[in-house]
């Protein structure tokens, strides 16, 4: 590789034109194709296989219109008066004007809906009155009810008394007429006989009849009670009805659309997809089409769901920051043409990777941070990887090489170097695809593509940019003082062991104190509280915080799968059941009944938590709410809504970081072992990184979870750490630790094999890797540190989290940790077992070999502590 590396870069630099027009024809094939084939980005995070994902998928195939994007607008009176009559209209005007949007399927008018509840409150007070007034009536009807019966029973008494004497009357007759026809006397009576009878059947018919009036009247009253339970069952029915319905009203009483000073309503925008598919150009139709149809008296602000949006690669934060970068260069080189080239190589690389990988965006599912991490990247590593061949060549050039000799070698040695650290970065880029999660893969990948083309870059165009300049790749000072013994190497001294000690303790100390926060780091999404305070996102939030509840912000969509379906007559009672269980738990402000399915055997409902979408209490209110599942009866419960897949992604990236990092470090180790041909530097590189990992981890938690030193770094509102950070720092942060650990660990290696003791190869490869790794990390925090004032809030931590770890990694652990470990170790640091130093292949990353071939002049004076006889011939490991 070294050798290829150096016929590359020397052939470059004599055809410096060629090579150019390559890289300017590649950038200009990569606009094109973006141009061409470009699609749109999306703003939301999916991972398959979640809980969330699983209720959604059931939602819309049980109910129509509930799994596509509800985008909330928030309209205020901007003189803060309630708002009027015909504001009212102007609103409605407004949001009907959504409609043009194709994706969009509905609009929610806040005033309607608002009249829609209160006239539903309206009806359930009414009809509590209608029934109270009701059961005055049934119990007025029941008493006269019950004074008739009680009047005919007074009657049919007084009749069966007067049919008892009548009976009397009779039996007293007919023993009578039996006692004449006797003793011969009934023919002298008969005529009286008679007439008493007469007298009796008419006294039986009037009881007779009688009788019949009261039994008609009882038969009467028997109607007129069967009428009134009929009325008192039906009333009761109607009783349990309206109590049901007051206990569904009680239950979403905080749910409003308009604010109770009338000063603010939310409107809503139903999307026909979700927020995983919805085109940002949709969503900015919809802002657009609203706010140019908002009266002036009146301000409209727009959920984070629909108004957070990547627009614009490069803003003025990394503006400053690639400015810096070029002032760290100008001070280092002290002239301007070669400070100019490695800038000028990583906007190429970046252009190419960047917009290579934008081309590809409508064939895949990208978000649009994945562009923004390829920029970050591509710059840093871009500038760096060219310093260190251009550094390499500058002091090759003060001690007397040749423009194109010198820019070969640099090229085959340090471009060897850029090269295997590139590939490190690459390689744990690409093994974000091993966590299963498909935008951190692709993310990866991009990233990844993204550092293959810088290193491409910086091999090939950085060559060619230093056979144009020519001797003007130093200062005219430096150019007077070519060969002079000032620029030679010059003697050194091995380290204390005291300092060594001291400071090997003191810096792993430090580095444990700033990790100490990322104990309690926890994981999310943006909520919109990250945005400018005078952003559009923003402002929803917070003015629906305060007028309507943080809970709003949060919504939850709980889902019940019935075991058998319900009649109609039963789901109100179910759905009040189901209402009642979800509202015992604390921290539920509000449940409303948000759809049915067709057979009744699926519900949803609107879940109000107590506070935010990112707030502790509403990601244990998630798990509290599936833990109930299945219910006695049999109920399943689901959980879905934004606030719920945001937790469902940080807890399967959070599960999904020890296994990344465990395949990290394990690589970190394999490739040292193979770089090195040791097992003590391996693993004392390998603990730095985990050092200087947890390290940022714990700046950022600090930072941007607790707060500290918020006005600093604009922390307006603290909330849970970007979920996929930490995922994105360890894959590159490991690149970027292997990369210093090479450029200062090879250094020390070919020191130690051109014949230093182990411990003054130490300081003499430090020495001489210093001036470049700092400067390049430097110039790295520059560019990691313009993207903390990025106008993209999820990238800021990021860019925070990338600047502290190269600070910690370069200053701390490849500057003062692991040279005073490999000072303690001394020889024992490049031991490594026989077997094993005969199976692992020589990778010479530092080009030991090539430098034998094509010496540089003047390259050991130390005449002291070096041997001019080649490693070999030394009795120490070869190169």
């Amino acid at each position: 590789m070294a050798n290829f590396l150096y016929r590359l870069g020397h052939s470059s630099s004599r055809h410096p034109l060629v090579v150019i027009a390559a890289w300017v024809a590649t950038l200009l094939i990569a606009g094109g194709a973006f141009l061409g084939f470009g699609g749109s980005l999306t703003d939301s995070f999916s991972i398959p296989g979640t809980e969330t994902e699983r209720v959604t998928d059931q939602l819309r195939e049980e109910i129509d219109g509930l799994d596509g994007l509800s985008a909330r607008v928030v309209f205020q009176s901007a003189d803060g008066a309630e708002i009027t009559e015909a504001q009212q209209t102007e609103i409605s005007d407004a949001l009907n004007a959504a409609m043009a949007t194709d994706s969009v399927e509905a609009v929610i008018d806040p005033f309607a809906t608002q009249a829609e509840l209160e006239g539903q409150l309206q009806q359930l007070s009414d009809g509590a009155a209608q029934i109270e007034e009701g059961r005055a009536q049934l119990d007025a009807g029941q008493e006269q009810l019950d004074a008739a019966r009680a009047e005919l029973e007074a009657g049919q008494a007084q009749l069966d008394e007067g049919q008892a004497q009548l009976d009397a009357g009779q039996e007293q007759l007919d023993a009578a007429i039996q006692a004449a026809q006797e003793d011969g006397t009934y023919a002298f009576a008969e005529a009286q006989f008679q007439e008493q009878q007469a007298q009796l059947d008419a006294q039986q018919a009037q009881i007779d009849e009688q009788q019949q009036q009261i039994d008609a009247g009882l038969a009467q009253i028997e109607e007129q009670q069967a009428q009134i339970d009929a009325n008192a069952e039906e009333l009761a029915t109607q009783s349990e009805q309206l109590e049901l319905g007051q206990r569904l009203a009680d239950a979403a009483a905080e749910i409003r659309t308009v604010s109770q000073d009338g000063t603010t309503a939310l409107g809503i925008v139903q999307f026909g997809e979700s927020a995983f598919t919805l085109a940002q150009e949709d969503k900015t139709a919809v802002m657009d089409d609203i706010t140019a149809a908002t009266p002036d008296d009146l301000n409209v602000y727009f959920s984070a769901d629909i108004a957070t949006s990547v627009e614009g690669i490069m803003g003025v934060g990394e503006v400053v920051g690639v400015l810096l970068a070029l002032v760290v260069l100008i001070v280092m080189m002290r002239t301007l043409l070669p400070a100019l080239l490695p800038i000028v190589t990583s906007v190429v690389g970046v252009g190419v990777g960047v917009l290579t990988a934008l081309a590809f965006s409508d064939v895949v599912e990208m978000s649009s941070v994945t562009p923004i991490l390829g920029v970050m990247l591509g710059l840093a590593v871009g500038i760096d990887y060219s310093l260190f061949i251009v550094n390499r060549h500058r002091t090759q050039l003060r001690r007397g090489m040749e423009v194109h000799e010198s820019v070969g070698l640099a090229n085959g040695t340090s471009g060897n170097a850029v090269v295997f650290a590139g590939t490190t970065v690459l390689i744990a880029l690409l093994a974000l695809n091993i966590t299963g999660i498909p935008f951190l893969g692709i993310m990866g990948s991009v990233g990844a593509f993204s550092v293959a083309i810088a290193v491409a870059v910086a091999v090939s165009l950085t060559p060619a940019l230093l056979g144009l300049l020519g001797p003007r790749a130093l200062s005219k000072k430096a150019r007077a003082t070519i060969g002079a013994p000032e620029h030679h190497e010059k003697p050194v001294e091995p380290m204390r062991t005291g300092r060594a000690i001291l400071g090997a303790v003191g810096a792993a100390a430090i580095l444990l104190v700033i990790a100490i926060p990322a104990l309690s780091m926890r994981l999310g999404l943006p909520d919109g509280t990250q945005e400018p305070t005078d952003s559009t996102q923003y402002q929803a939030y917070k003015i629906t915080d305060e007028k309507f509840g943080e809970g709003l912000n949060g919504t939850l969509l709980v889902t019940a799968d019935l075991p058998d379906a319900v009649s109609d007559d039963e789901l109100l009672a179910t759905q009040v059941e189901i209402t009642d269980t979800l509202m015992e738990n604390e921290d539920v402000v509000a449940v409303s009944p948000a759809g049915t399915s067709a057979d009744n055997s699926f519900l949803a409902f609107q879940v109000i938590p107590a506070e935010g979408p990112s707030s502790q209490s509403t990601e244990d209110l998630v798990h509290e709410l599936r833990a109930l599942s299945p219910l006695d009866d049999g109920t399943v419960l689901g959980v879905a809504g934004e606030a719920s897949g945001n937790i469902d992604i940080s807890e399967k990236l959070a599960d999904a970081l020890p296994i990344y990092l465990v395949v990290v470090v394990g690589l970190s180790l394999v490739i040292l072992i193979v770089v090195f041909r040791s097992i003590l530097v391996p693993l004392m590189a390998t603990l730095g990184f985990v050092l200087s990992l947890f390290a940022a981890f714990g700046a950022v938690t600090a930072v941007y979870q607790w707060g500290w030193l918020s006005s600093i770094f604009g922390v307006h509102d603290p909330g849970p750490v970007l979920n996929f950070l930490p995922i994105i720092l360890t894959g590159i942060l490991f690149g970027l630790a292997m990369d210093y650990q090479l450029f200062l660990a090879s250094g020390m290696r070919e020191s130690y094999v051109h014949g230093l003791d182990a411990r003054r190869a130490v300081v003499a490869g430090r020495r001489h890797g210093r001036a470049v790794v700092t400067a390049a990390a430097i110039i790295m925090m520059s560019v990691f540190g313009g993207f903390i004032f990025s106008h993209i809030a999820m990238i800021r931590p990021m860019g925070f989290g990338l600047a502290v770890g190269v600070l910690a990694d370069a200053f701390v652990v490849r500057m003062l940790i692991v040279p005073a470990l490999m000072h303690l170790a001394g020889e024992k640091a490049w031991w490594l077992p026989a077997w094993l130093d005969r199976i692992l292949p020589n990778v010479d990353v530092e080009g030991a070999a090539l430098e034998r071939s094509h010496p540089v002049p003047h390259q050991y004076d130390d005449e002291e502590h070096t041997t001019a006889e080649p490693a070999e011939a030394s009795g120490k490991p070869s190169a």
